[in-house]
């Protein structure tokens, strides 16, 4: 595995919602370092992956967990952005965004509104909800490191760049109004 800066220079065999994630960082001008590797499913598959995304980086990298929720109806999506190493508890979330009953939404609605499958869940799945239908809830101790790093809608790479630009230039981009949280 190598950190690389950009995008495959041979898109061949990759997917088209891979592709899209580089064109849309590279449109507006995020610069990004990039790594590819087998698939890693769970956080604790990721640890070499964190460790080189972390090269040459001292203000450190937010890994983290993306976790996409619903209401008890299944009505109302949220994807959760969290310190890989921070246990996730229902019962802080929910009262701050007034929503009992959370729970991990079904990955037929993962698939249907962020064209993303079960352990590629990424913030730049947003780039795929034309809906708006998933809130963007991100954990303020993920704000805190200069980089942060995410999977490109694939299990198979991961990206870094600076967290100043996935919220003032990603974000904005895919159309999300982000809400932090503190858990």
């Amino acid at each position: 595995m190598e950190l690389v800066k950009g995008r495959p220079e041979n898109i061949q065999g990759r997917l088209d919602k891979e592709i899209r994630v580089y064109d849309l960082l590279d449109s507006l001008g995020v610069s990004y370092n990039r790594i590819d590797h087998e698939a890693a499913m769970t956080m604790e598959a990721c640890g070499e992956i964190d460790r080189i995304l972390s090269e040459g980086v001292e203000e450190g990298v937010s890994i983290c967990k993306n976790l996409f929720l619903c209401n008890r109806q299944e009505t109302d999506f949220y994807l959760l952005l969290i310190p890989g190493d921070k246990p996730f508890k229902t019962k802080y979330l929910s009262a701050q965004i007034g929503c009992s009953r959370l729970s991990f939404a079904k990955p037929e609605h993962m698939e249907h509104y962020l064209d993303i499958t079960p352990g590629s869940v990424s913030v730049m799945g947003l780039m795929n909800d034309r809906e708006k239908k998933v809130k963007l809830l991100i954990d303020k101790d993920v704000l805190a490191n200069k980089y942060f790093a995410c999977h490109p809608c694939i299990n198979t790479s991961s990206l870094r760049f600076c967290t100043s630009e996935l919220m003032s230039k990603v974000i904005p981009a895919m159309g999300h109004e982000p809400a932090v949280v503190k858990l």
